[in-house]
Order: C-alpha cells, then sequence, then structure tokens
C-alpha cells in the first residue's frame, strides 16, 4: 500500500503549474528565461503574481502528500519516502518529458509538514540569503546546507536526518548548473526580470 501513496505523490508532484500558469498569459516558460519551470523564471518571465501563484502550488504539491501520510498514521520513514517522492515527482515531471524544476518550493512545501521546526528555519534562512546576495539559487543552496545541520539540532531522528540529507543532495544536483554560474559570476540574479 506504501507504494500506491508514493507513486501518487510522484505523480501530484510532477504537476507543472509554472507551465500552466505561464501557459494562460501566452508564455511557453520552457523557451523562456532560463527554461526552468519554478517560481523564479515565472517572475522573471510573466510577473509577480503569476510567480506567487508558482510558488504556492509548487509548495502544496509538495505539503498535501505528507499531510495525507500523516493523516493516515504512517510511519516517519515512510511518510519521508513520500515527501521525497513528491520532490522527485516535481524534479523529474512525468508531465515534461522527465524534465522537472529545481525543487525548492516543493521541498519546502515536504520539510513545513514534515519537519515543521527546521522548515521554518529553512525559510527564513532562505530569505536572509536572497535579501543579501540576491541569487535564487545561491539562496536555496545555503537554506538546504542547513536542512540536516538543523534537523540533528532541533527535530534529530535518524530517518529524517536521512531525509534532510537526501533533500539537500536532490536540491545540489538539480543546481549544478547554476553553482557552475555562480562561480563563474554569470549566474542571474532576481533584480533581473
Amino acid at each position: 500500500m506504501i507504494i500506491l501513496y508514493i507513486i501518487a505523490a510522484f505523480v501530484l508532484g510532477s504537476i507543472p503549474f509554472g507551465v500552466i500558469i505561464a501557459k494562460t498569459k501566452g508564455v511557453d516558460l520552457r523557451k523562456t528565461g532560463s527554461g526552468n519551470i519554478g517560481a523564479t523564471n515565472v517572475l522573471r518571465s510573466v510577473g509577480k503574481w503569476a510567480a506567487v501563484f508558482t510558488l504556492a502550488g509548487d509548495m502544496l504539491k509538495g505539503a498535501l502528500p505528507v499531510i495525507i501520510a500523516r493523516q493516515l498514521s504512517l510511519t516517519e520513514s515512510a511518510v519521508g519516502l513520500i515527501g521525497i517522492s513528491a520532490i522527485l515527482g516535481h524534479d523529474f515531471s512525468i508531465f515534461s518529458r522527465f524534465k522537472g524544476g529545481k525543487g525548492v518550493a516543493t521541498s519546502l512545501g515536504v520539510l513545513l509538514v514534515y519537519s515543521p521546526v527546521v522548515g521554518v528555519l529553512s525559510v527564513a534562512i532562505w530569505l536572509v540569503a536572497l535579501a543579501v546576495w540576491r541569487y535564487s539559487s545561491l539562496s536555496a543552496i545555503i537554506a538546504f546546507f542547513f536542512v540536516p545541520v538543523n534537523i540533528y539540532i532541533f527535530d534529530y531522528s535518524t530517518s529524517k536526518l536521512m531525509f534532510g540529507v537526501t533533500m539537500l543532495l536532490l536540491i545540489v544536483y538539480k543546481h549544478k548548473d547554476n553553482i557552475e554560474r555562480l562561480l563563474k559570476g554569470t549566474e542571474s540574479s532576481v533584480r533581473k526580470k
């Protein structure tokens, strides 16, 4: 039965809200800006409100499977797997030929339910880093670097720590091109539309 929940979370996570919302404005998000389907590219390519709705949708599709898993009283490990599956759905969307987004908003949605204290801390770190450096990618990497650390300090269990490390590795993997551009000094900041 857990397998069915994991598959359902993957399918839900695969819904490309950014693509759908941009399309309503006549924009093909995958051919605009960075080509990414997340809220940052929506902000640059479509506008503020479209980005807000994309962010909300991407966070909700991460949070909802974990909320349902909690209501079903599944084990902590199972809930973590379902959350990771939702993130993988976003990262490798079945509706976009297994090409997805960076997973930041969906990961935050999962984290805010799975480990609320760490989730709130991650949002706070992301916002501070964004205010200081103005790079969405760098802010995400910094915020998620601290996820395993904050889990260890504030909400420790072996399964949660493994979950945090997995989440960090996924974020780093999906941002590998951004890391290369950051090192070269060619990464776009959120100031650029």
